[in-house]
């Protein structure tokens, strides 16, 4: 069993629990759920941002503890300060050292798109990110058939959220559907953990030309980003290049610095 096929085996006793305590008639009572959404489409391809979408996470199961006390409120915020186009914040707390106050806390310090990174399985997830203040869930590819991305889409479009399909392969890539508009590729093999940058522009030029593409993982150089840029990559996911360090909201902000030096130098 790799650690995937862990995580989602402990997901779905999990969601079973969460739905049992907080069923969805108490969900939608959250002042959040009917409450419009910000487009992460729309934020990352704005000139006057970095295309950077800026993750808070604690832990994960590859590395463990990478920043475990961080404070959610100073870091999110700082991130948006740097220039970030977006914030993804992980929910999951068994693997990841997540919770869904991480997420309610960035809400309420931050008028920006916040994706919710998690793995999600079930429409319960997904009514429970709109709940929380997500304007923007992840969908892996790995861990759904086609017919569950399809269905999970159209949930969430009705909720006025967005959908991030994550790929990896060939495979993952053929689960499309072209509803979506924004697509993850994962440089980061998620049974391996290798790093493979071709790979990920391979699964790029495969995808329709309105697709914003978004490359996900392994990114610590802003050179970098503007190779993949030159790739048709229009943002970049970003978590433990910055979280790994004591202060991530700077690190951030030092890292923006050099893209756009690094851009202007290009023009």
């Amino acid at each position: 069993m790799t650690i995937l096929d862990e995580i989602i085996a402990f997901k779905r006793k999990e969601i079973e629990q969460r739905a049992s305590t907080h069923p969805i008639k108490l969900l939608e009572q959250s002042i959040y759920f009917n409450s419009d959404c910000v487009s992460l489409k729309k934020y990352i391809l704005r000139d006057d941002k970095s295309g950077i979408i800026a993750e808070f996470k604690r832990k994960s199961p590859s590395k463990g503890n990478i920043n475990a006390y961080a404070d959610v409120e100073k870091v999110t915020i700082g991130y948006m300060q740097a220039g970030a186009s977006a914030l993804s914040v992980l929910t999951d707390n068994h693997f990841f050292g997540g919770k869904n106050s991480d997420l309610i806390t960035a809400r309420k310090f931050n008028f920006c798109p916040i994706l919710r990174k998690d793995f999600t399985i079930s429409e319960y997830q997904i009514i429970e990110a709109k709940s929380i203040g997500a304007d923007a869930i992840l969908l892996i590819a790995a861990v759904l058939t086609k017919e569950e991305i399809t269905r999970f889409s159209k949930l969430a479009f009705q909720l006025g959220m967005e959908i991030l399909l994550e790929i990896h392969t060939q495979e993952e890539l053929d689960k499309y559907i072209p509803e979506i508009s924004l697509v993850g590729i994962n440089n980061r093999n998620l049974k391996t953990f290798e790093v493979d940058y071709e790979n990920s522009i391979r699964l790029a030029n495969q995808l329709p030309e309105n697709t914003v593409k978004i490359a996900e993982s392994g990114i610590n150089n802003p050179k970098k980003i503007m190779d993949l840029k030159a790739h048709g990559f229009d943002g970049f996911l970003i978590g433990e290049n910055f979280m790994k360090t004591a202060e991530p909201e700077i690190t951030a902000k030092k890292f923006i610095e050099q893209i756009n030096l690094t851009r202007n130098v290009i023009a």
